[in-house]
Formats: C-alpha cells, sequence, structure tokens
C-alpha cells in the first residue's frame, strides 16, 4: 500500500542542538616533515539518569565502544566468536510501512540466557506501555527482538568500575567515570537494527540489576542509521523502564526536557521553541497549548506556565510544575506531551491499512477489506467510506465492501473510493495534531 514517507529528522533538545558532534576529519596530507593531523574523533551527547527519582542530566561522550568495556577479539581474551543473532516478532499488528517499529536488544545476554532476555525485554515493554499514551496506541508498534548473543554474562561496570565484561554492544556503566551512565556502543547497535524488518526506535535492554540508562539522540547516532533514537536501560530494575518512556519523548514526540540546571540562568533565544512543550510566552492564553490552559492535568499540575525548562532557568516555561519530560519522579506526560505523542505516533503509522493494493485499477465486484490498527483507551477511530469525493453514511464502520456495494456503476467511468479514518481522541485539541490523524487510502475503479 502507498505510504507517506517516514521523516528522519526529529527534534532534537537545545542542549542536544549545542553539543552535536562534527564527523571525524581525515587527517592533513602528509607533506615533507610535517605530520598529519590526527582525525577529530567524533563524539556523542547523551542523557543519563543520576537515579530512580533524578532528573536527567546531559552529558557528551566518545563515541564508540566505552573505554571500560572489552573489545571483541582483544589479545588475551580467549572468548568464542559471536553468533549470528537471531530477529523475532514479539509484536506484530501490522504492516512495516504502516507502523512504528521499535527493535529491542539484548546485551550482556549468554547463548543460553536468550529466554531470558525475551523475558526481561517484554516485561521491561508491558512497563514502558502502562504509560500513556503508550498504553492506547500500542497497536501501532510493531515490536522486533534481536537476539545479540555475547560471550559473557553481565556488562561492564557492574557491581564496580573495575568489573569488565565482553559482550555483544559493550555495554558499560561508569561511561565517563559517570556511575549510573551506561553507554553503548552505537555503531554495534546499528549493525544489529539492521537485521530487523525495519527499525524506527531501538532499546538496548543490558542484563543487569543496577541502575542506569542512557539516551541518544538522532543528531549523536552514527551516519546514515535506520532509527532516530536509542535508549539503555538496565534489566532488572523496577525502575529503570521510565528511561526507555522519557526517551521515546524525545524520539517520537519531539519533547524538549523540562528541567532546568542551577545556574544556567536565562534562555538565550528571542524565537518560539520548536518543541510543543517549550513557550516563551507566560500568558497561558499565549502560549501554543492555550487550548489545555487550566485544564487538570494528570500529573496532578493545573495546565499553565511554569518558569524554567530546555536547561534555563528563566525566560522560558512548560506546561506543568512537574512530568515524565522534566523527572522521573514523575510517572506521566502532561497532557500537552500526550498531544505530541500522538502526532508522532501519526507521523510514522497509519491506523488504517489494506492489503488490497491502491496502485493498480480494481474492478466493481472486488473485495475491498481495510483493517484498523488494534488501538484502545484514549484513541477514537472513526472509519468513512466516500465514492468520487461524496462520502456514503451508511457505509460508516464498514470492513469489507466492494465498489458495486458503494453504488459504482461503470458504464465506461472511471471513479474513485476512499476509506478514511480519523481519530477523534479527546487527547488532541491542537487541529494542525488532528489533521495528522487522518489516513486515507484510494482505490481507482475501472
Amino acid at each position: 500500500m502507498p505510504h507517506r514517507a517516514r521523516p528522519r529528522t526529529r527534534w532534537i533538545t537545545a542542549a542536544g542542538a549545542a553539543f552535536v558532534a562534527v564527523a571525524a576529519l581525515a587527517g592533513a596530507a602528509h607533506a615533507g616533515p610535517a605530520r598529519a593531523a590526527a582525525p577529530t574523533p567524533r563524539a556523542q551527547h547523551v542523557e543519563y539518569f543520576p537515579g530512580p527519582d533524578a532528573e536527567p542530566r546531559q552529558v557528551t561522550v566518545p563515541a564508540g565502544a566505552p573505554a571500560r568495556s572489552a573489545r571483541p577479539g582483544s589479545p588475551g581474551t580467549g572468548k568464542p566468536p559471536y553468533t549470528e543473532p537471531a530477529v523475532r516478532a514479539l509484536q506484530r499488528t501490522g504492516p512495516v510501512s504502516g507502523r512504528l517499529d521499535l527493535v529491542v536488544m539484548g546485551d550482556g545476554y549468554t547463548a543460553d540466557e536468550q529466554d531470558e532476555f525475551a523475558a526481561d525485554a517484554e516485561e521491561k515493554l508491558d512497563a514502558i506501555f502502562e504509560v500513556e499514551p503508550y498504553r492506547s496506541y500500542r497497536g501501532l508498534f510493531n515490536v522486533w527482538l534481536v537476539d545479540t548473543v555475547s560471550p559473557d554474562s553481565g556488562v561492564s561496570g557492574d557491581p564496580t568500575a573495575d568489573v569488565v565484561k565482553d559482550t555483544a554492544l559493550h555495554s558499560a556503566f561508569f561511561c565517563d567515570d559517570i556511575e549510573r551512565l551506561l553507554c553503548v556502543d552505537t555503531d554495534a547497535v546499528a549493525r544489529y537494527a539492521r537485521l530487523a524488518p525495519d527499525a524506527d526506535i531501538v532499546f538496548v535492554v543490558a542484563n543487569s540489576a543496577k541502575y542506569g540508562g542512557a539516551g541518544y539522540s538522532t543528531a549523536d547516532l552514527p551516519p546514515a542509521s535506520p532509527f532516530h533514537g536509542v535508549a539503555t536501560m538496565s534489566s532488572d530494575n523496577d525502575r529503570s523502564y521510565l528511561i526507555g518512556a522519557h526517551e521515546l519523548g524525545h524520539s517520537i514526540g519531539g519533547l524538549a526536557d523540562e528541567y532546568q540546571y542551577a545556574g544556567q540562568g536565562a534562555y538565550p533565544g528571542t524565537e518560539e521553541p520548536a518543541a510543543a512543550n517549550l513557550t516563551l510566552h507566560r500568558d497561558p492564553d499565549a502560549a501554543k497549548w492555550s487550548r489545555w490552559a487550566g485544564a487538570q492535568d494528570p500529573t496532578g499540575s493545573v495546565v499553565g506556565t511554569y518558569e524554567g525548562g530546555g536547561y534555563y532557568e528563566t525566560g522560558v516555561y512548560r506546561p506543568t510544575d512537574t512530568s515524565l519530560m522534566r523527572t522521573l519522579a514523575s510517572t506521566e506526560f502532561n497532557v500537552v506531551g500526550r498531544e505530541a505523542m500522538i502526532a508522532g505516533f501519526y507521523a510514522d503509522a497509519d491506523a488504517l491499512t489494506s492489503r488490497v493494493p491502491t496502485t493498480e485499477p480494481v474492478r466493481g465486484n472486488r473485495l475491498i477489506t481495510v483493517r484498523l490498527a488494534p488501538v484502545t483507551g484514549l484513541a477514537d477511530l472513526r472509519l468513512t467510506w466516500s465514492v468520487d469525493g461524496r462520502e456514503v453514511p451508511w457505509a460508516a464502520g464498514l470492513r469489507t465492501v466492494t465498489p458495486h456495494v458503494l453504488g459504482v456503476r461503470g458504464h465506461g467511468r472511471e471513479h474513485r473510493i476512499t476509506a478514511t479514518v480519523t481519530d477523534r481522541t479527546a487527547a488532541v485539541r491542537e487541529p494542525a495534531v488532528r489533521a495528522r490523524t487522518v489516513n486515507s487510502l484510494t482505490w481507482t475503479v475501472r
């Protein structure tokens, strides 16, 4: 079926924009006695989480395998070669062209521990998908597991900095000497992600009970990565799932961080931030979320303008006092964040799909069956049919039709029948976002 091109550019946080790394430069050509300049190492800007209830922080680390991890095949390791990983579907709700494809891979799981990895991955995903709006829109996701087999069980830096493990993705705590920062070799992640049928987001579940994780945004991933976000989290810590939930807020919803740093001062810009959850307007009625002003929020706040966000203390405002984008002590997105997430879901996924191709004409007696994504809760899908631009009211909700049943009679003319689904969710108030929830398929009848 035809599908709009997936946008690979995602909003990155203000600090992320300031720290975007420059690709490694080739050394200068050797001329006379002068030596070639050493290439500039690529760096990555990552977000980490100092504790289960802490506000996240930002740091820049060298790209590639973390310094504290073992390199595969390094002298003296005596480790067997890695095996070709298997890829399996944990959840498949529709075609990859019409879904957000989430790829989950483990690190620090040996060949005998792959069932344990699958159980850990499913547990983490179930926890993330209990957070709204993930819960209601889980049906827009496919989930793929990649069995990345490691020679060693566990990951480097667990429990102490001197522990070094040889693992497929080189996961390591104490990255950049920060204990809770769980870095990973994003080049290796990219190689494994390409084995899945498609990859929009990648989660790395590290075989560890130690609390920690990291988030990598689009600009800091290897060039030509097939996905637009990576989050790492430990498998056996009951709060680490919130790291994944927070990071998806960046990579899917384009949401900015709502926390600030002491001493960071005033927001330096004069242009309205691109992210849906930051504004320069102090008056709630002038904020981009004015349609939500005064609403009671699931975070416990009333939607208004609260000063501080995007790492700055003054001159910029967030919608609520707290939220999952401000601190992991909060387990909810605010309503502004929920709306942005729903917009992000529909940027990459379609609620309406069909196996009947729209690229070829159909006959008047051809059965046309459409499928609606299995969304629930906040979602409210309405399916309609039209012929040559005119709605056929009595056909609303039908999943299977023929052109003849809809009233098409050829007589040498070409007609067009269209199935349209609209999400009438009350979680969306912004008209531009509402427009993104509309998905149509059109067939030519001859």
